[in-house]
């Protein structure tokens, strides 16, 4: 067995407890599914994390790595460790800020030295090994997740991803020669720090053990943009890989989920599950109402049917329960009152009446444009009030005028003239609701208004006796 089949091997077995161990905390009633509105944007959820994490690093890849230096056993790994600020944008995708520093070894091919090295000063014995010192290296990745959608379960508690990203490495490679000298390789100012651009690329695994807390498992291929970060001037430009564990913490109210495990299609179902329940109870409550109505009408209909003392009025509409037999009720079912004859008096009207009703016409005098009664036409009035007194007459006094001045004035005088004549009969005993007073004002003359003879008979009160 190879030393990176040694290597992979422990890795996948690390997977393997952490699988575990997400498998027991998604069993724990207490982790329960946040419930989010579907399509509200990201305002519900935490989108902000940091991580930190552990790891060893080897001068090879999944492809191999250098031909020199792939000869390597786990006691001669490099430790690196590092941190990260992500940026959660979507579901599936968010933006990490990596740190990473650590030390990256490698030994030759059994006890074959490399002998053709461009160092600084060169080796006499040959190389057969290195140690390269990582003093930082910072890069931006592009994290793309592959499980946050689960059709299976509610919560995604193992969310695979994918890294690509580029950033900058500084480092200081020393290669070591055969009889143990150690040679720094140094840039062409004699300085011993390499700066170069390098490109991670990852794949991983996220865990999510409890609310905002994510254990992050994670294998990278640094492709570097140098031929020396392996101590060795030759070849193709170098690559390292580091494996990591670490932990991640998101940042922000705890009552909000994180974005990055969410299960999007969780939550539309649930949206639409807690949508359906609303409806089918609106429908069951509905149907109660309805079925609560219809024996509402059913009972209303039977008691509408029901007239207990056969008066012909139902007993919900009756008033008057068990009336006689027989007996007349009006709607409310209470019976009718017995009619009273009114025996109507009858009133005779005679020619003396009449003629004491035309003294008074032929006798009644105004002051000029006035309704005040001149005293000449007392005594006739007088005896009009006895007549009214007497046999319980009515009398309708109807006032007008001539067609001189305004409709207007007109109609007021003629009023006014007959409620005076009204007031006047009422003061001596005659009955003020047997009187009735009607002003017309010029509306009704009886001859022509374009002589003075006719004016004047125009201007008059009518007495009707009845």
């Amino acid at each position: 067995m190879t030393t990176f089949t040694k290597f992979r091997k422990s890795l996948l077995m690390a997977s393997s407890a952490l699988a575990l161990t997400g498998t027991a905390f998604a069993q724990d009633s207490t982790h329960k599914v946040d419930r989010v509105t579907p399509f509200n944007g990201v305002k519900d959820y935490r989108t902000w994390s940091v991580g930190a994490w552990g790891g060893g690093s080897g001068a090879f890849g999944p492809f191999g790595g250098p031909y020199y230096f792939n000869n390597f056993d786990l006691k001669n790994t490099g430790l690196v460790y590092g941190a990260y600020v992500k940026k959660q944008i979507f579901h599936n995708f968010g933006l990490q800020a990596d740190f990473l520093k650590g030390q990256v070894k490698g030994t030759t091919k059994g006890s074959q030295a490399l002998t053709n090295i461009v160092g600084t000063p060169m080796a006499t014995g040959g190389i057969n090994e290195f140690k390269t010192d990582i003093d930082w290296a910072a890069s931006v990745s592009g994290v793309f997740s592959l499980g946050s959608i689960n059709w299976i379960n509610k919560q995604s508690y193992i969310i695979p991803y994918v890294s690509a990203g580029a950033g900058a490495i500084a480092f200081k490679p020393t290669a070591v020669a055969t009889d143990g000298t150690q040679i720094a390789v140094l840039n062409s100012d004699g300085s011993k720090t390499h700066r170069e651009l390098y490109i991670p690329v990852g794949v991983g695994a996220k865990f999510n053990v409890a609310r905002g807390v994510n254990i992050d498992l994670g294998y990278n291929v640094n492709f570097v943009n140098s031929k020396v970060f392996d101590g060795v001037n030759s070849g193709n430009k170098d690559k390292f890989s580091t494996a990591r564990l670490g932990v991640e913490f998101a940042l922000g109210s705890k009552k909000k989920p994180q974005l990055a495990v969410v299960n999007p299609a969780a939550q539309v179902a649930m949206d639409l599950w807690d949508k359906n329940a609303a409806l089918k109870s609106s429908l069951e409550a509905s149907d109660a109402q309805n079925k609560a109505a219809i024996a509402g009408l059913k009972q209303e209909i039977a008691d509408m049917k029901t007239d207990s003392d056969g008066d012909g009025v139902p007993d919900f509409l009756d008033k008057c329960p068990n009336t006689p037999a027989g007996t007349k009720v009006d709607g409310a079912g209470c019976p009718l009152p017995t009619p009273v004859q009114v025996v109507k008096e009858k009133i005779i009207v005679t020619e003396a009446d009449r003629k004491v009703v035309k003294d008074a016409i032929d006798n009644l005098e105004f002051d000029l444009g006035k309704a005040t009664i001149r005293p000449t036409s007392y005594a006739s009035l007088d005896r009009v009030a006895s007549l009214l007194v007497e046999k319980n007459f009515s009398l309708k006094l109807a006032g007008h005028t001539d067609n001189t001045g305004s409709a207007t004035t007109n109609m007021r005088l003629s009023k006014e003239r007959a409620e005076a004549i009204k007031a006047y009969l009422v003061s001596k005993g005659a009955n003020a609701s047997r009187i009735e007073a009607t002003g017309y004002g010029s509306t009704q003359p009886i001859a022509s208004n374009k002589t003075a003879a006719g004016r004047q008979q125009n201007r008059r009160v009518e007495f009707t006796l009845y």
